[in-house]
């Protein structure tokens, strides 16, 4: 288990949205408010990170003909309990994610995972796995949020409801924003933007350290 690599992949250069372009739906979809963003970021952490540990730890158990079912079972009974935990502490969010949550049971994300990690790898190291490709979603979310919600309404912090009663920290005046970029074609944008701004840090990264190695031939 080497956690530096695992924690630079699933911020950096495995990241599951920017890199490897997986949960495209929910992070269009929801990313609006800042509210949204932290709790759909944080709830796919906990069912990742769960369902990452357990299907590891049953992975000499589960026939390799039905994997894709067992791990679909995993992840809807962990997808349920969050749900319902929501529902009950944060109605608001459950109000706002809406059928998101329940859609978390067939993200490509924790599928993916499943499937080419956990499925080879033991509990330690699929549970660090699930925390930093869960925390390289969450950060992406978060970062569409306030844009979006700043280029589109003018405001920072939305959905919180100790803040001008969930409307957020407004930075520029009603009617200033680019409505657009609330709506789905915003969504498109900013992602396409920030997709398009990693991969041309990945690819800067890997010229130089090409040009080291030859430098040092």
């Amino acid at each position: 288990m080497d956690i530096k690599r695992q924690f630079k992949e699933g911020l950096v250069t495995q990241n599951p949205v920017l890199v490897q372009l997986l949960g495209m739906c929910s992070t269009m979809a929801i990313t609006t408010v800042f509210f949204n963003g932290v709790g759909m970021g944080l709830s796919v952490l906990v069912i990742l990170t769960c369902s990452n540990i357990v299907i590891s730890a049953l992975r000499k158990v589960i026939p390799d003909s039905i994997r894709i079912a067992c791990f679909v079972v995993v992840i809807a009974t962990f997808v349920t309990i969050v749900d319902l935990m929501l529902q009950a502490f944060v109605p608001a969010l459950a109000e706002s994610l809406g059928v998101f949550i329940p859609l978390i049971v067939v993200n490509c994300i924790i599928l993916g995972r499943a499937e080419a990690f956990c499925y080879k790898n033991g509990v330690a190291a699929s549970a660090v796995d699930g925390v930093f490709q869960g925390i390289g979603y969450t950060w992406v979310l978060v970062v569409m949020c306030l844009v979006r919600e700043f280029l589109g309404n003018g405001t920072i912090l939305g959905g919180l409801s100790f803040l001008n009663d969930g409307e957020g920290i407004r930075i520029l005046p009603e009617g200033v924003g680019a409505l657009g970029i609330s709506l789905p074609v915003g969504g498109f944008l900013v992602l396409a933007c920030l997709i398009a701004f990693m991969q041309w840090a990945l690819s800067r990264n890997e010229g130089k350290k090409t040009e080291t190695e030859e430098v040092a031939k």
